[in-house]
């Protein structure tokens, strides 16, 4: 492992000053130092690698609110196998500094909400509906549905735009595939922001369908523990994915709609109202069951149980900020924490008030300010 610590940042308060390299400036040690002493970091190329400190005479303060709603200036479908098309956008500045948005699930799809994280008068943002997910096609589809397809597809949208290196941001599932992505091609990332982070490894799936969250939440673990005969609840994954496939539809939807809402009613920490209701929507419960239940039955189609651990080396020159929610049930900060030490380059923002949702009011918030370090990066030539 690096000798180098491990930064880490607890949230607490509302506006939080930054430094890009060097010590990480809590609340309490701005009151020791001057402020010619704050830090910034200045990228030497394209991609936000090498990092050295200059000091600055001023302390930023960096936006932490949501951007205004804002509509695609371009979306199209892009044909990614003999199977699947794919449906991408694009909003915010044609020219900008672009970032791929990659959704969770898998099955989750995008919504028009995951622009709100990036300055459109700077960032080209992409967003893009994976593999069987919101209007991509064919709907909920398993077939020809793996990690490694979709790391290809995010490969084949970034040619089709012709970008020749973006910036990759992705929560829940997203981080995994963004880890995924950016360990197979990681000369086209110019910076990572990873949130609620998810690596497939068995000590995850077991957390949240074995037992673990189900502490936490047993209310509505018994609704998605009781859909299951007792003789097939050794394993849930397996139980669900039987139903998930099932000839029958009616099956397959009822299933669906039980397994979403276990994860929807887990997913704040204050329960969501609006948020569990999605497990009532047919098509969006069919494709997000279905597609996770595949993967998380395939372990991720990852060689091995810590494999985006082992690869982390191909990664460390990225500059990446993590954003993870104390609380997170459905994610919980083991798996952030063991991912910084093995990689503590990265800085790890903890939100002390969160769950796994980006929606929440400090993990969003954590969210927008990580782009605006990068943004601040680039405009001080930095990318």
């Amino acid at each position: 492992m690096n000798s180098i610590a491990p930064r880490t940042v607890t949230s607490f308060v509302s506006t939080r000053f930054f430094s890009l390299s060097g010590p990480i400036l809590s609340p309490s040690s701005l009151s020791l130092k001057p402020l010619s002493e704050k830090y910034k970091l200045f990228g030497q190329s394209k991609g936000l690698r090498s990092t050295s400190a200059q000091p600055i005479k001023a302390v930023m303060e960096l936006n932490r609110n949501l951007y205004p709603q804002i509509e695609p200036y371009s979306s199209g479908f892009l044909k990614v196998s003999d199977i699947h098309t794919i449906y991408w956008e694009q909003s915010g500045k044609p020219d900008g500094h672009p970032v791929v948005f990659l959704h969770g699930g898998p099955g989750a799809g995008t919504s028009p909400s995951n622009r709100k994280v990036f300055d459109p008068t700077f960032y080209r943002i992409i967003l893009f509906d994976q593999r069987g997910a919101g209007k991509s096609t064919p709907h909920a589809c398993l077939e020809q549905n793996t990690t490694w397809d979709l790391v290809e597809d995010i490969e084949k949208l970034r040619k089709h735009l012709e970008i020749p290196e973006w910036q990759v941001f992705g929560g829940s599932w997203g981080s995994t595939l963004a880890l995924a992505y950016s360990q197979s091609h990681p000369d086209k990332v110019t910076g990572l922001i990873l949130r609620g982070i998810f690596m497939l490894r068995k000590k995850e799936l077991d957390w949240f369908y074995q037992g673990g969250a189900s502490a936490i939440y047993p209310d509505a673990w018994e609704m998605f523990r009781d859909f299951i005969p007792e003789d097939e609840r050794d394993d849930f994954i397996v139980a669900y994915h039987k139903r998930l496939t099932s000839p029958d539809t009616s099956v397959q939807v009822a299933a669906a709609k039980i397994w979403t809402k276990w994860e929807m009613m887990t997913a704040q920490l204050v329960q969501n109202k609006d948020n569990i209701l999605r497990g009532e929507d047919d098509k969006f419960s069919l494709a997000f069951a279905r597609i996770e239940n595949h993967y998380f039955l395939n372990k991720g189609f990852l060689p091995t149980d810590s494999y985006l651990l082992e690869n982390v080396d191909k990664i460390r020159h990225i500059k990446a900020v993590i954003v993870q929610g104390r609380y997170d049930v459905c994610c919980p900060m083991m798996s952030a924490w063991d991912l910084h030490k093995a990689w503590p380059e990265a800085e790890l923002n903890i939100i002390q008030d969160a769950g796994h949702s980006a929606n929440e009011v400090g993990t969003s918030a954590e969210l927008v300010a990580a782009n605006e370090k990068f943004k601040h990066l680039v405009l001080n030539g930095g990318a």
